[in-house]
């Protein structure tokens, strides 16, 4: 139910902004007047009335506003029933009408039946042949400046279906081709997926490349607030692979504050974030004041549910508390940036717990550790030997026994003791070879 209400609320915005543009003036024109009648019909006859109107003899201007406010409305009309084939065949079957109207208006048409297809869930192989369709039809027309869009809005698509190599491989061919036409508007967006393609394949150095040059492009023009929005998004995720927490939050929140007055969905994303970096810094107050505040109840869902449960678990230390929140909101914490960081925290709760647990001992059996902290041995036994490795705590292994020997500080400062005599009776033997040799020289 909730996906169909967002579909709806996704159609009505795709709609409401195409129809915003060029409305006409002329309250007696009879197409115009066609129009308003063909809106209070039902859908299938409403359909055939609105594609009448496009196939008017007319050319005048007042006559195309109004054929391309019918065009809007026939694909609200799909949308709405989920006839993705159906918007699919309307770029082909518009070619005709296309031929008539400005390149600009082609492209912004063309762009929106794409958006229609792309809010109908499920439609993402339906979208990807679309977008081909229309590259190959820019290619036959020569019209560069919708190629590039619709190929940066496959480049997306690809990204989206975890398609990262494709994806790339169209990035760097869009680059070369956006850099030398020197539109910036379009560079942004373009390094902006880059970036996104980069951190999705580890590689976060590339990543903060790719979001600089987007963010100096950015610099030199005027971009809306969405698309700053993004980039500020992006940003806290790049701080977040940092672990820099306090930094990532600011930009989550300069994001969520611009998505937040756009109504946009990624304001949800952006909320659960800014909890997310307040649990990595230890801060579960600072969560349950946000939860609770005016942005929490707005928000409020199974996502900030999930977000309270994993902070309780974290202040009480508990890995049992810890499992049981990610079991219970698996689908909500699978989200590739929060799954990187809960793993993360997993790790840091079960460190400090394995720590508290052998510090009353200087030589435990590994069974009763895993018992202890309840967990299978195949686990415990190489996350003690990795903390061993990092000299989180001093100790040895004993598996032919199953014994963990702990080193306590005094054994630690014992051996290092040792090997300070050792350095020191070594550097004094260098020291009497060296006056016994000046001797001999003095004699002779």
């Amino acid at each position: 139910m909730a996906d169909a209400m967002q579909v709806d609320a996704t159609a009505a915005k795709v709609t409401d902004d195409a129809m915003a543009v060029d409305a006409p003036t002329e309250q007696t024109d009879p197409l115009r007047d066609k129009l308003d009648e063909a809106t209070e019909l039902d859908d299938a006859k409403a359909l055939v009335a609105f594609n009448e109107i496009i196939g008017d003899a007319r050319t005048d201007d007042s006559a195309m506003r109004i054929k391309e406010l019918a065009v809007y409305k026939v694909g609200a009309v799909y949308q709405k029933a989920g006839d993705t084939d159906s918007l699919g065949k309307m770029t082909q079957s518009l070619r005709p009408f296309f031929a008539t109207i400005p390149q600009a208006k082609t492209a912004k048409i063309v762009r929106t039946i794409i958006e229609m297809v792309a809010a109908v869930p499920g439609s993402s192989a339906l979208e990807e042949k679309l977008c081909k369709e229309c590259v190959a039809w820019c290619v036959q027309e020569k019209r560069a400046f919708l190629r590039l869009r619709i190929e940066n809005r496959l480049a997306v698509l690809l990204f989206n279906q975890e398609k990262y190599v494709d994806a790339l491989d169209l990035v760097n061919g869009l680059l070369r081709e956006v850099k030398k036409m020197d539109d910036k508007n379009l560079l942004v967006e373009i390094h902006l997926t880059e970036s996104h393609i980069h951190h999705a394949l580890r590689a976060i150095a590339k990543a903060k490349a790719a979001l600089t040059a987007s963010r100096t492009a950015a610099n030199s023009i005027y971009v809306t607030p969405r698309v700053q929005a993004s980039i500020d998004m992006m940003s806290g995720t790049l701080h977040a692979e940092e672990s820099d927490y306090r930094t990532s939050y600011s930009y989550f929140f300069e994001a969520f504050e611009a998505f937040n007055s756009l109504d946009d969905p990624n304001a949800n994303k952006c909320f659960v974030s800014m909890l997310l970096c307040k649990v990595m810094s230890e801060m579960p107050s600072d969560v349950q004041a946000l939860v609770n505040g005016k942005s929490g109840i707005k928000y409020a869902g199974v996502e900030l549910d999930a977000m309270r449960a994993v902070s309780k678990a974290s202040a009480d230390r508990s890995l049992e508390d810890f499992q049981a929140a990610l079991d219970k909101y698996t689908e909500q914490l699978s989200e590739r940036l929060i799954d990187t960081h809960l793993r993360r925290l997993y790790d840091q709760i079960l460190e400090k717990n394995l720590v508290k647990i052998i510090e009353p001992f200087s030589c435990v059996e590994i069974n009763h550790v895993a018992s202890l902290i309840k967990l299978d041995l195949a686990l415990v036994i190489p996350k003690l030997s990795q903390m061993i490795l990092d000299k989180k705590f001093g100790g040895t292994l004993d598996e032919g026994k199953g014994h963990l020997i702990v080193h306590q500080e005094n054994d630690e400062d014992e051996i290092r003791a040792y090997k300070a005599s050792l350095e020191t009776i070594t550097n004094m033997g260098s020291v009497m070879d060296s006056l016994f040799t000046r001797a001999e020289k003095l004699i002779a």
